[in-house]
């Protein structure tokens, strides 16, 4: 059995900070203003050579009108289903207010162990202030401070103690890594549950819903690997709310530490300035990439339709156009299916690796018949090419004038190694040194 902590309780009693603190990351936003946190956030944490993985919350509202509210109860409510062990974050200096009546309610109904977590005892005058908590009947009260790390020692000695030992995330952290990217409201949080077929990811008609990268481990239909959702990248100067800011960087962070990325586009709106932007970062971060054309059900299409804007994206998309182009409904689950066998497909062909006398044999050849243009009367000769051990595929040429070389006879070489091996959607890289 896992071993999960769920934090949970009102908003804006620092379960961010527990959830930072715990994992020992900036995972999750924080902001003193309610709502912030969505989504069910995972982390990994460690305790005395324990390993667990905790869930951060948003904040439980019960009959609030807010349509994010009622998305954040149903989180919260999922994420104590998946939970071991709960953590009810409450506010040592407010005391109880009868939203917390609410949550204790709500999880005295689960049969969960609880522990109640009285936050913000950030010095010696607050201890001993909460001492109300007790009448919940929920169990344990600990004082603690989220913000200086106060009290959490304790707090993870008695949460531990019944936990496995033998619960090891190597194997996850070899998984390919598969972040969902594109700009907001392209259905990437409606991708990802209809994925993993549970309401995972808060989905609105809102831009902006999602906030946090969120990771979501699918193994299923032979499937292995870690599915990242990420907050819609929008321009610079559209980011207003600094929360979105960070949630920019997460979402940037997010293609930094992919493998490959399922990137979204709208297929009404068609490929905007913004989702080439996204495009160009993968690239130049050497993630592969596979391209969706969502919302693919809301065109009207005549038997031409798919093959014209195809071409039309590849167009766009040029010179870096060798690329997987699917058209997909998360409404009626069109090819969502193939998405991800493709993706399985691109992080395959990335990690490629060619011997050096295939290399040679292949290419010289072709090398021989076309040479480099000379430059300045001198003739530059290439003799001998090796794939580099590096994660994207790298390769060198080594040649008498690398400083000569033309970025045109860059592209021919490029061009060739495609022609020869399958690296649709992963970007390549060539390099000249001197022999």
């Amino acid at each position: 059995m896992s071993n999960i902590i769920a934090i949970v309780g009102r908003p804006n009693v620092g379960k961010s900070t527990l959830f930072n603190r715990l994992t020992e990351s900036r995972d999750a936003i924080v902001k003193e203003v309610s709502g912030v946190t969505r989504d069910r956030i995972y982390g990994k944490g460690e305790w005395n050579g324990i390993n667990f993985s905790v869930i951060d919350t948003g904040g439980y509202v019960k009959g609030s009108e807010d349509i994010f509210e009622g998305e954040i109860r149903k989180q919260v409510e999922l994420a104590i289903d998946e939970a071991n062990v709960i953590l009810f974050v409450v506010d040592a200096v407010i005391g109880i207010t009868d939203m917390d009546k609410l949550v204790a309610s709500l999880l005295r109904k689960s049969k969960k162990k609880v522990f109640i977590i009285a936050n913000k005892v950030d010095n010696t005058q607050r201890m001993g202030m909460s001492a109300e908590f007790w009448s919940l009947g929920l169990g344990d009260v600990f004082e603690i401070s989220a913000v200086n790390g106060g009290g959490t020692g304790d707090l993870l000695d008695e949460v531990t103690k019944d936990f496995e030992p033998e619960a090891d995330f190597s194997e996850e952290d070899a998984l390919p890594r598969i972040a969902v990217v594109g700009r907001p409201n392209v259905g990437k949080s409606s991708f990802v549950n209809a994925i993993t077929g549970q309401e995972r990811n808060i989905v609105t008609d809102i831009s902006g819903t999602t906030r946090d990268a969120i990771h979501t481990r699918y193994k299923s239909f032979g499937f292995d690997f870690l599915l990242i959702d990420t907050a819609g990248l929008r321009k610079k100067n559209k980011v207003t709310e600094d929360i979105e800011y960070y949630s920019t960087l997460r979402s940037v962070r997010a293609i930094e530490e992919s493998d490959i990325c399922i990137m979204m586009i709208d297929a009404v709106e068609g490929l905007q300035k913004q989702d080439l932007t996204i495009y160009y970062m993968i690239e130049k971060n050497n993630k592969g990439v596979v391209l969706l054309v969502n919302k693919w059900d809301l065109v009207e299409k005549d038997h031409k339709t798919l093959l014209e804007y195809e071409e039309k994206l590849r167009a766009e998309l040029a010179p870096y156009n060798d690329v997987p182009i699917l058209f997909t409904s998360t409404i009626t689950k069109q090819r969502l299916h193939k998405a991800l066998e493709k993706a399985i497909e691109v992080y395959e062909s990335r990690n490629i690796r060619i011997s050096t006398s295939e290399l040679n044999d292949v290419m010289l050849p072709i090398i021989e018949h076309t040479p480099p243009p000379s430059v300045k009367g001198k003739y530059i000769q290439i003799k001998y090419i090796t794939q580099l051990p590096i994660k994207y595929p790298a390769f060198a040429f080594f040649c008498n004038l690398p400083q000569y070389v033309p970025d045109s006879y860059k592209r021919f070489l490029e061009n060739k190694l495609r022609e020869h091996y399958n690296f649709e959607g992963i970007p390549i890289r060539i390099f000249f040194r001197k022999k």
